[in-house]
């Protein structure tokens, strides 16, 4: 079964159930040696700049982001 069929079949379950799922895929995370954890990490930012590069993605300019945080923390 692809990765994207999984997705599919995740996203029919229940708030609950998929919030049970998102918690064990992430608690199976922690099992990952460093090197395992570096190259995932590198694979999510090798991902996300291709995404901007490709116009797919758009970045927010950091000043407006750090308004954001400031507004949300008082």
């Amino acid at each position: 079964m692809s990765k994207e069929q999984v997705l599919e079949q995740a996203l029919d379950l229940d708030y609950k159930d998929r919030a049970d799922l998102a918690r064990w895929l992430l608690d199976s995370l922690e099992d990952l040696s460093p090197e395992e954890y570096e190259r995932a990490w590198l694979e999510v930012a090798v991902r996300r700049a291709e995404e901007l590069r490709s116009g797919k993605a758009k970045g927010i300019p950091v000043e407006e982001v750090l308004r954001d945080a400031e507004s949300r923390l008082g």
